[in-house]
């Protein structure tokens, strides 16, 4: 699938603003729930930014903002390597977002191709076009935990699919694993923990869950918890990781361990809402085959898995501490994130 040639998503002409100096940040899934608030972050630094999306057409996502967009397809090399095209007097710094989160048990061609081999293509057209520096994001769920917490492992042979769970774990393993081989590219990974926050286009899981607490659409909720970061606080990290982070270096970006039934009950107390009531994930779990069997009729993913209910069961406990030491990273407080996320859904249901 080749790129169309870039357009800006905003109004072109000579007025365009003067970007500084620095580097051409390539973006990929720049239209996605991380890649727009990292978009929109880079472009309060005053950044040259390139959105690199897999859409037709300009997203709502990226309306409006003063960045060039570019066609690119992860499975197809050609339109990758168009996508990272330097700029004359320019470093070219590309930030890894795009891919496909999956709660599915199964693995799918899809996330494959696109989770696996579309970081191949993009390591590859790394190397060809000369790109000064590469920060992946992955997952914290392609990090083994031991002894019920998760901390940093910069060894590739530390990320092996077969330690971890579930068939999006396993992409997000594999696929760290070769950047963290590739020794001939000035790369880190990121690790982000479960985000939440405003600007989320895609309505994922999450906001759903929220929103959905917040119309007294949500009856029962899930009993378990997880750690939950704001999603700006993980853009904010990527850029930090950029700049200061060290080459081969891998950082988890996590916020705080919350319970689904705080989550949702501040919100549906917020929303003068009745409090859903927490069933446990033993008894959901009875459910997932019959969950499975309606997906497979409507051509969706489960609302949930054995993986998922795993991930609510989890302890959650996970450390940020290089990060902070080595990047400067920090995070907001939960409660201010809920009231922006609650915030942004109203406005957007508005619009």
């Amino acid at each position: 699938m080749a790129p169309s040639s870039q357009t800006p998503a905003s109004a072109p002409g000579e007025d365009r603003k003067e970007k500084d100096s620095g580097p051409l940040w390539v973006v990929t899934g720049a239209a996605g729930f991380l890649g727009n608030n990292l978009v929109r972050a880079l472009l309060a630094q005053d950044q040259h930014v390139r959105a690199a999306i897999v859409e037709e057409s300009t997203p709502r996502s990226l309306l409006g903002l003063d960045v060039e967009v570019v066609r690119m397809d992860v499975r197809d090399r050609l339109s990758v390597a168009a996508a990272f095209e330097p700029v004359a007097g320019r470093q070219t710094w590309v930030i890894h977002c795009a891919g496909i989160v999956s709660i599915s048990d199964t693995e799918s061609p899809l996330v494959r191709h696109v989770n696996v081999d579309g970081v191949v293509n993009v390591l590859d057209a790394c190397s060809a076009t000369g790109v000064a520096r590469l920060v992946y994001v992955s997952s914290i769920h392609s990090l083994p935990v031991s002894q019920g917490i998760g901390r940093e492992k910069d060894n590739p042979e530390d990320y092996d699919p077969a330690l971890v769970s579930g068939a999006y774990s396993k992409t997000k393993a594999e696929a760290t694993r070769l950047v963290l081989e590739d020794n001939g590219l000035w790369r880190v990974v990121v690790l982000p923990t479960g985000m939440i926050g405003p600007r989320d286009y895609a309505d994922t899981n999450m906001t759903r869950m929220v929103r959905d607490a917040a119309s007294g659409a949500l009856p029962i909720s899930v009993s378990g918890g997880y750690d939950f970061v704001d999603v700006r606080d993980v853009a904010d990290g990527i850029i930090l990781a950029a700049r200061k982070g060290i080459d081969g270096h891998t950082y988890i970006l996590s916020g705080a361990y919350v319970s689904t039934e705080r989550m949702v009950g501040a919100v549906a107390s917020a929303k003068k809402r009745p409090r859903p009531f927490a069933l446990p994930r033993g008894f959901i779990r009875l459910f997932t085959p019959l969950a499975r069997w309606v997906a497979k009729l409507r051509g969706t993913e489960p609302i949930v898995t054995a993986s998922s209910l795993g991930v609510l069961g989890e302890p959650g406990q996970f450390t940020s501490q290089r990060a902070y030491d080595e990047l400067g990273y920090r995070t907001r407080p939960f409660q201010e994130t809920l009231r922006d996320t609650l915030e942004w859904i109203e406005t957007y249901k508005a619009e």
